[in-house]
C-alpha cells in the first residue's frame, strides 16, 4: 500500500485528500481495472484489508481515499455533507485521470458512492453499493448507532460478532482520540436526518450507471428490505442478498464479496484486463 495526498479545488474551497493505493508493484500504473473504494463510518481500516485482498487476487488498481476528517485528517468547514463529499471524489477522479472506474462504497461510503453516481461522471463504468445508508424507508429505520458502545455496535453489524470481539480497555489514548474524532466526523456527514437525506431519492432516479446493490442478510443496522428499497430507487439496479454476513461483508466475508464485486465491475468494464496476470483463489 502507498499513500498519496491530493489537494483538490472545488467551488467551495480546497481540501487535501489522503488516498491509499493497492495494486501492481505498489504504485499506480496502468495495469488493472481501477476501483474507487469508499469506507464507512468505522473508518478506512474497515476496507483496507479488503482493498489489499482485491488487488492481490484480481488485476485491479484500488484507490481507497480517507474521508476528510477521519483518522486525523483535516476537514474544511464547508465539507459538511455527503453530497459535497461526492463532489470531492468526482474531482479526485479527474485529478487521478482515472477512467472505466468501478465505484464501490459501504455504509456511508455507499451513500457517497450513490451521490457520486448521481453526478453522472463519464469516468465511472459501474457502481456497487454494499449495505449503503442515505435514504429513508418506511418501516425499516436505520439503527441509531451513535449512542452504542463498540460492542453493542458490533452485535448489530456482524452476522457472527463473536469473531470481531475486542477489549475497549486495551485501546491507547491515541486510539481513543481517533475513534472519538471519527465518530464526530461521521455525525457531521450524516446530517440532521440521521444517516439519510430526504432529497436523495430524486437524484437516485437519475442514475444512469449500471448499479448493483449488494446486501449482507444479517445486517441489523439497515435490513435487507431497506436494501431492496434502495435498489428500486435506482433505474435498472440489481439487488443481491449475501447470506451469512452482515453490515460489512468486506470485513466479515471478503471471499464471498470479492467475486460479486469483480464480476459486476468486469461485466460493465470498457477495458477488461487479463485475469491470468495475477493469482485467483
Amino acid at each position: 500500500m502507498t499513500r498519496s495526498i491530493h489537494t483538490l479545488t472545488l467551488a467551495q474551497g480546497t481540501v487535501d485528500v489522503a488516498v491509499d493505493f493497492y495494486g501492481p508493484e505498489g504504485h499506480p500504473g496502468q495495469e488493472g481495472h481501477p476501483f474507487l473504494l469508499l469506507h464507512g463510518g468505522g473508518g478506512p481500516q474497515t476496507v483496507a484489508p479488503f482493498a489489499g485482498f482485491l488487488a492481490a487476487q484480481r488485476p485491479a488498481r484500488v484507490f481507497a481515499p480517507v474521508h476528510p476528517g477521519f483518522d486525523g485528517t483535516d476537514r474544511p468547514e464547508w465539507l459538511s455533507d455527503v453530497t459535497t463529499l461526492a463532489q470531492v471524489y468526482a474531482e479526485l477522479l479527474d485529478a487521478l485521470d482515472l477512467r472505466d472506474v468501478a465505484v464501490v462504497g459501504n455504509s456511508i461510503g455507499g451513500w457517497t458512492a450513490a451521490e457520486l453516481a448521481a453526478l453522472g461522471s463519464d469516468r465511472i463504468s459501474s457502481v456497487t453499493l454494499v449495505n449503503a445508508v442515505g435514504i429513508s424507508v418506511a418501516g425499516h429505520p436505520i439503527a441509531e448507532t451513535f449512542s452504542l458502545t463498540p460492542v453493542e455496535l458490533a452485535a448489530l453489524s456482524f452476522y457472527d460478532p463473536s469473531k470481531f470481539r475486542f477489549d475497549p480497555s486495551k485501546l491507547t489514548d491515541a486510539q481513543r482520540a481517533v475513534m472519538a474524532a471519527n465518530r464526530a466526523t461521521l455525525q457531521v456527514y450524516s446530517g440532521p436526518h440521521d444517516m439519510a437525506d430526504p432529497t436523495l431519492p430524486e437524484r437516485l432516479a437519475k442514475v444512469a450507471h449500471p448499479t448493483l446493490v449488494a446486501w449482507g442478510a444479517g445486517d441489523q443496522v439497515v435490513d435487507a428490505d431497506y436494501g431492496r428499497a434502495y435498489a428500486r430507487a435506482i433505474p435498472d439496479a440489481e439487488f443481491l442478498l449475501l447470506e451469512g454476513t452482515g453490515h460489512m461483508p468486506q470485513a466479515e466475508t471478503p471471499e464471498q464479496l470479492l467475486p460479486v464485486l469483480w464480476d459486476f465491475a468486469d461485466a460493465h468494464a470498457t477495458h477488461r484486463p487479463q485475469q491470468s496476470q495475477q493469482p485467483q483463489h
